[in-house]
């Protein structure tokens, strides 16, 4: 049995100044007469609960699958940033080691990517035809945690742009087979070419988002469909367009205007109601610990400092499936920060103190 904590501070989101106790890994706010002092030192104390990188790939780098010492340290990376649950949006690692681990966070897996047999990146997916893709996504639904990741869009060498990956009416499968297995699913679309037919299918989640259009928004909002926008992968549209550029010039063209727009994009489908959440991509080609970073950059896609931060922990943490509040009895998962977050979103590169499942770990 770990020794009880102590936290006094102001407790996000209900903004109150509490005394907070850890007793036995839970949230208690009964007193505890000889609890140790995790606000010793620091003159005000916001306690967050924590934080969320909603599409993150714990496992993967550029090349593909990565080994458990890797693994080990992205996971860390992601959890002394203030990331305690990780959405794993598609690994081709196994990492359910990790589960074991109670100073690592926990990991809400999606399975492996599914993509269409030569449209996506190397090593990442399972390449299939529409035919086989209803069975894929049932097996990736058994080996996840609740999600299924598809491929919607990638490059297409004919046409030299983005383009669906899937038919209509295999789309319409995908989906179906997933919530028959009671699970939700997810897809990274860049363009908006394949949009139409995963929203109509009715898919629980876009990733990335930059094709949407206003009717789109609002066949998201009537359907629930929530957007994970990964501010910080969009900001590399501009790096791929130019990688691609020679071999590719109108998928660099495209993806140049996907990024000139993406601001107006994300901030259109907020104001219009869609549930946004944060999620910074890591993995294959971004570091892992910058769920800071894509709150403060969410920020000034329109989204208030109160929804943003929302978008990484009470709001994210509801979304998933975990408590979003830190009520009695609850795991104690948070943050401490010395400086209020909702006034300057900055504070969250910087947490005081790390608590998770009860335990301090940073």
């Amino acid at each position: 049995m770990t020794a009880a904590l102590h936290v006094r501070g102001v407790v996000l989101p209900e903004g109150e100044h509490r005394d907070l106790y850890v007793v036995d890994g839970r949230v208690s706010y009964e007193p505890v007469a000889d609890a140790d002092d995790l606000t010793g030192g620091l003159e005000r104390a916001w306690v967050v609960p924590g934080l969320v990188d909603a599409h993150c790939h714990v496992g993967l780098d550029a090349d593909g699958a990565v080994d458990e010492q890797t693994q080990q340290r992205q996971a860390t990376d992601d959890r002394d940033g203030g990331a305690l649950l990780l959405r794993d949006c598609g690994s081709a690692a196994d990492t359910r080691w990790i589960d074991a681990r109670p100073d690592l966070p926990e990991i809400i897996r999606a399975g492996r990517h599914i993509a269409r047999t030569r449209r996506y990146i190397r090593n990442y997916a399972h390449e299939v035809e529409p035919a086989e893709l209803p069975a894929y996504v049932a097996q990736e639904a058994a080996r996840g945690d609740g999600w299924v990741k598809l491929v919607g869009d990638w490059i297409e060498r004919e046409s030299g742009d983005l383009t669906p990956l899937w038919p209509g009416d295999a789309v319409r499968a995908a989906v179906s087979t997933a919530h028959a297995q009671g699970v939700r699913m997810t897809a990274h679309v860049f363009g908006a070419a394949a949009l139409p037919d995963l929203i109509e299918a009715g898919i629980d989640c876009i990733e990335h988002g930059t094709g949407l259009s206003t009717d789109l928004v609002d066949a998201m909002v009537a359907r629930g469909t929530a957007l994970v926008p990964t501010t910080k992968q969009l900001n590399k549209f501009e790096s791929y367009a130019a990688q691609g550029e020679a071999k590719f010039p109108a998928y660099a063209a495209h993806m140049r205007a996907l990024f000139a727009r993406r601001r107006e994009t994300i901030g259109a489908a907020y104001e219009a109601g869609v549930a946004i959440y944060a999620g910074t991509d890591a993995g294959g080609f971004l570091p892992h610990g910058l769920i800071a970073d894509e709150v403060a950059e969410l920020a000034t896609y329109g989204l208030s400092t109160f929804d943003a931060l929302g978008a990484a922990s009470w709001r994210a943490r509801e979304w998933l499936g975990r408590p979003a509040r830190l009520d009695e009895g609850v795991p104690a998962s948070f943050c401490v920060y010395s400086a209020d977050p909702l006034a300057d979103l900055g504070a969250l590169k910087a947490p005081a103190r790390v608590v998770l499942r009860g335990r301090v770990v940073g």
